[in-house]
């Protein structure tokens, strides 16, 4: 059975990536890293992933899932990790070539991102099968733990060029794995979350407890951050709570408000009801059901905006904003479309035939 929830929250995740991506092609004049817009769109940015990667690992272990129940065979394993790996790291490669460093862009050629480490997250499907409800668990802490034991070896001391390049195999194994833009050290950690919200399922009693223990560690966050006068979050730098490398409050922070979101927008769905919003919010589910080909296209778009844009002056803020809305929301109709018409032409159609 397709969950109206789980499009939704894809569509949310795909929506506040757009966001951010457009906001770094086009920033508008004047805008500083303490401005308030700058805050919201870095908030934005900072969710977007974490949400989007956890849906994506809820939808791998799912499909693992049904691999297992059909064949647990060594050559049915293969034939439905490959093909994953092979269309996942090929769209990563069409995002590294729409957005490359060259033409104005923020990526080198084989730059690994997300789409290497929902890859790798595939290879490890079948592993979160077999593993018990406390083994995930144990495999989640030591994923969030990890930032915090490996010190300066998560590329703390990266820049952005040096984070998005790599000379040589080794090297891009290294930023695949532990010091790239979203290594699978530590950030599979959201594929073990999304295997666990699956296995949670209705058991929404112990969900809101660990909720609410989660939000007290986060406040206690912040009244330290406070009192050592230290900012609760950057995208890098020194604070509590750091994207670049994500260190492991970040991770502790956001798969909290994952959590939260999923327990908002299933409503009763998991019960056998409605989802939150009934009907009303049905907008985001086309834009969920193409996320994957949405997150290639948007990326091919903002190439050529960047290609444009190179040595040009920033827009005004009201423009920038404008702008970046505008290519923001406009997927939401365009995918709307996508399912009307050519619903069978898509990255995800091609997956769900290794399924």
């Amino acid at each position: 059975m397709r969950l109206k929830h789980i499009d939704r929250i894809r569509g949310i995740a795909i929506l506040c990536m757009i966001q951010v991506h457009t906001a770094a092609i086009i920033p508008p004049e004047g805008i500083t890293v303490g401005h308030p817009v700058a805050f919201i769109s870095a908030s934005i940015g900072g969710m977007a992933a974490p949400i989007f990667i956890t849906i994506s690992g809820w939808g791998i272990y799912r499909s693992a899932k049904r691999r297992k129940e059909s064949s647990d065979g060594t050559k049915s394993w293969v034939s439905w990790i490959l093909p994953r790996v092979f269309i996942l790291t090929f769209c990563q490669l069409l995002v590294n070539i729409s957005l490359n460093l060259e033409r104005g862009g923020r990526f080198f050629w084989m730059t690994p991102g997300v789409l290497t480490l929902l890859a790798i997250g595939s290879i490890f499907g079948p592993t979160l099968v077999k593993l018990s409800q406390k083994g995930k668990i144990s495999f989640l802490i030591i994923f969030l733990l990890i930032p915090t034991i490996m010190g300066d070896l998560n590329g703390s001391n990266l820049n952005w060029i040096e984070r998005v390049s790599s000379v040589g195999i080794f090297e891009w194994i290294e930023r695949l794995v532990i010091n790239g833009t979203y290594p699978a050290i530590p950030w599979l950690a959201f594929i073990v979350l999304g295997s666990l919200i699956e296995d949670y399922g209705s058991n929404l009693d112990e969900v809101d407890v660990k909720i609410k223990i989660g939000l007290l560690i986060i406040i206690a966050s912040m009244v330290y951050s406070l009192y050592e006068e230290i900012p609760w979050a950057l995208t890098e730098g020194e604070a509590v709570l750091t994207f670049f490398p994500a260190n492991s409050m970040f991770l502790f922070t956001s798969g909290i408000f994952v959590i939260i979101l999923f327990r908002i927008l299933q409503g009763n769905e998991i019960l056998g009801g409605k989802p939150a919003g009934g009907h009303k919010l049905s907008w985001l589910e086309p834009a969920g059901r193409l996320s994957l080909t949405i997150y290639v296209l948007h990326f091919v778009v903002l190439g050529f905006v960047a290609y444009s844009m190179q040595n040009s002056p920033r827009l005004e803020i009201y423009l920038a904003f404008f702008t970046t809305i505008a290519h923001t929301v406009i997927w939401i109709p365009l995918a709307i479309l996508h399912e009307k018409y050519i619903p069978k032409f898509s990255f995800e159609e091609i997956l769900r035939k290794f399924n």
